[in-house]
């Protein structure tokens, strides 16, 4: 974590393992490729949490979407498309978020990968990056309507919702 959240410029193994002073990345890498858990499963012990801890009545879902800048093509979703975070067209992964507020504070509360058509419909580049047989394609609205859902049916106390126009 502590990775992750410093200044290093590109989130890969070595960079991680050179700012946490390790001479080779195996550490970081093992965490990476050998660990075995499940991230909805950690999304929804997050969810619960933060009910304990933050939920209120009044409470606010806030939805945004963001470019994930990438330099190669192999990355699951990613392609040549507008980016907000970069202001233009960039070679990038779509992620659309969901946050929660509340006067207690505010937390990243789910997450969904944005998978343009052209991986959507293509299996070879589907197998290669590992997506899963039953996902489909779904606009940046659809996602984010699946995880304002999952939220509500997840118990999470909110007075509206909130995005910007995507």
């Amino acid at each position: 974590m502590r990775g992750l959240l410093s200044g290093v410029e590109r989130k890969n193994g070595w960079q991680l393992a050179e700012a946490l002073g390790y001479r080779q990345p195996r550490a970081i890498q093992r965490v990476l490729d050998r660990s075995i858990w499940d991230a909805d499963a950690v999304r929804d012990e997050l969810r619960d949490f933060v009910m304990t801890e933050l939920g209120d009545p009044g409470g606010v879902l806030v939805v945004d979407e963001t470019g994930l800048l990438k330099q190669g093509r192999k990355s699951v979703g990613v392609k040549r498309q507008y980016s907000g975070t970069a202001g233009r067209i960039e070679n990038c992964q779509i992620g659309v978020f969901l946050g929660y507020a509340s006067p207690q504070g505010r937390v990243g509360l789910d997450r969904a990968l944005y998978l343009p058509q052209e991986w959507a419909a293509n299996g070879e580049r589907r197998t290669g990056g590992g997506v899963p047989e039953d996902v489909s394609f779904q606009t940046k609205p659809q996602l984010a309507l699946g995880l304002i859902e999952r939220a509500l049916a997840g118990g999470v106390a909110v007075a509206w919702v909130t995005a910007d126009e995507v």
